[in-house]
């Protein structure tokens, strides 16, 4: 393939040694010509392990040279990748000038341009930057669109500085957005050779994707940094504890936990979050990302409350007492608080938990509920039709395949704030359905 790079930084040096590396023909394009001349003499102008010797490689072979010329780039390749540089402005969102420059030379330069052409961006952006802004910037520049031989796409990088020529060879996967056939082929051509997973998603997905990992890499630096000061402060070896926390990939390095849903209870997570806390402030030792988990915790229990009170006071069946299904455990149960406070506010509640026997709780779990919501057995219904009967509105906290049939016929358009998030209940027919993520 005839490729142009835009923007000459560690990510677009990196991609364009590669991608010349993998034999496609590489224009780099850069506005400071010192980065141009030292490509073109075969060298790099970033300090990055492998890159001067891919770099070299590339232009020894006239696969790989740089240019000023963004006409000349465009109207000489068939696809254009963005990697110019979205750094951090004042208020803490990024700066989209450069990309704002890149595309409007790429829009005008396509207005002189027979056939079609790809545009791909790989800088760092906000979710729905390539749909709500390149594009129609591409599209009005270059008085061109999808139906005239125009495709754009969103294909992030996920290299590391030290190490990203080894990343951009061995990725986890390859993901690219777009909202056309065609700019999903052409970044899947673009990396024939890359021994990779090729997954195709939304560009907003794709966008996502990148900000995501960026900011859960930052939530396990300050994970680990705050255990580590607390552990220490208590005569624990913390690099071993972590290496042991580590070893597990069912839980602690894995999927687990990562389904959007609703806030996290039972009596193990709120415990164990809030020792720790207790433990730093008996310390001294100030853990400010452990402390805010709790409160983000109530957050969410407050969203899904909110969202309750945005439908009207009405009688509201909540499906699901424990915090979580499969259990009768009441304790520190997201869904016992959000029953609590609803009634608090006056509200007609009816709960149904199959798992759940007023008669039947014991010990600290019967002690917990009845602290939080004395005489709660008088809302607990055994039947869940009986439950949905008179209900303006459903809630669900969890919910069985039965379960999902019977509201399947009773639901009678009804609104559902779905807290789980059953991909059964979104399709249900008629159904006013709504989730909180």
């Amino acid at each position: 393939m005839r490729i142009s790079v835009f923007g000459m930084g560690y990510v677009g040096t990196v991609s364009a040694a590669c991608f010349a590396e993998l034999g496609h023909d590489v224009i780099g394009v850069d506005v400071n010509p010192a980065k141009i001349d030292m490509i073109n003499r075969g060298l790099s102008p970033v300090v990055e392990e492998g890159l001067d010797e891919a770099v070299a490689a590339g232009v020894k072979a006239g696969r790989l040279r740089a240019i000023a010329d963004t006409a000349a780039a465009v109207l000489q390749s068939d696809i254009s990748l963005i990697s110019v540089g979205t750094p951090m402005g004042r208020t803490g969102a990024p700066m989209l000038d450069a990309l704002d420059a890149v595309v409007d030379g790429i829009g005008s330069a396509l207005r002189h341009k027979n056939g079609g052409h790809t545009v791909v961006l790989r800088s760092t952006v906000p979710p729905g930057t390539t749909e709500g802004r390149m594009l129609p910037m591409l599209a009005a520049k270059s008085g061109r669109d999808a139906d005239n031989g125009i495709a754009v796409a969103f294909n992030p990088e996920f290299l590391r500085e030290g190490c990203s020529v080894r990343d951009f060879r061995n990725p986890p996967f390859t993901i690219a957005g777009s909202p056309s056939a065609a700019g999903y082929e052409a970044v899947e051509a673009l990396y024939s050779g890359v021994e990779a997973p090729f997954i195709r998603t939304t560009t907003g997905v794709a966008e996502s994707v990148k900000c995501l990992s960026n900011a859960f890499h930052a939530v396990k630096i300050a994970f680990a940094n705050e255990a580590g000061v607390l552990l220490k402060s208590l005569g624990v070896d913390a690099q071993e504890a972590m290496k042991v926390f580590c070893a597990d990939r069912q839980l602690n390095i894995s999927p687990a936990y990562l389904r959007p849903g609703f806030a996290f209870g039972g009596s193990c997570l709120p415990k164990d979050v809030s020792a720790l806390v207790a433990l730093a402030k008996a310390g001294d030792i100030a853990l400010p990302f452990l402390s805010s988990v709790m409160p983000a915790n109530d957050a969410h229990i407050d969203r899904a409350l909110q969202a309750i009170l945005d439908e009207g006071r009405r009688k509201v069946a909540l499906l699901g007492l424990a915090f979580k299904s499969g259990t009768d455990d009441l304790r520190h149960s997201p869904f016992v608080y959000l029953a609590e406070r609803l009634i608090g506010k006056g509200y007609d509640l009816a709960i149904f938990d199959r798992n759940v026997n007023a008669s039947k709780l014991l010990g600290k779990n019967r002690e917990f509920i009845e602290r939080e919501i004395p005489h709660f057995d008088r809302f607990l219904i055994s039947d869940l039709r009986r439950a949905l009967d008179g209900a303006g509105m459903i809630v669900i906290g969890h919910a069985s395949r039965e379960d999902i049939a019977v509201l399947e016929a009773e639901h009678n358009g009804r609104p559902i704030l779905d807290l789980q998030g059953v991909p059964a209940l979104a399709e249900l027919p008629g159904a006013r359905y709504r989730s909180l993520c």
